[in-house]
């Protein structure tokens, strides 16, 4: 992909409750994964989110080691990866607040997520939280 038509790509973080989603349920978090494969948008991501990701994959689903080490390869490759260098507090729930960080950080144009209280926000520094439906018809205008 050359970079004229990548500068015209959107940015997003997509929240770990999407990936589980994505994973687990495919659903319309699903779409919006596969849609990441197929590079309609730049995903954005930290290895802290990834590693909240991974702990749900393992605590809740009993994901083995090796099945978590293949979904960290892939989405190595697919996602960009950002370093956070400044902590927010704006939100109660401290995950949530690394979702904005990675956000900030990657310059993006939205955040999907199913959390409630970050989709209580609507926009955060030009920011748009949008669930998976929301984003899937962003995505179908553009």
């Amino acid at each position: 992909m050359n970079s004229d038509t990548e500068e015209n790509l959107s940015k997003a973080v997509l929240d770990s409750n999407i990936l589980v989603s994505a994973i687990i349920y495919e659903g319309k978090p699903g779409t919006v994964l596969k849609l990441t494969l197929e590079k309609r948008f730049i995903t954005i991501t930290s290895r802290i989110l990834l590693s909240e990701l991974f702990e749900v994959l393992v605590k809740k689903f009993n994901f083995p080691d090796e099945k978590i080490k293949q979904i960290d390869k892939k989405l190595n490759k697919l996602f960009r990866l950002v370093s956070p260098k400044k902590r927010l507090a704006i939100v109660k729930d401290e995950a949530d607040n690394r979702v904005l960080e990675a956000a900030v950080e990657g310059k993006c144009k939205y955040i999907v997520t199913g959390d409630k209280e970050l989709l209580e926000l609507i926009v955060y520094r030009d920011i748009k939280l949008v669930t998976a439906d929301q984003f899937l018809k962003i995505l179908e205008e553009n």
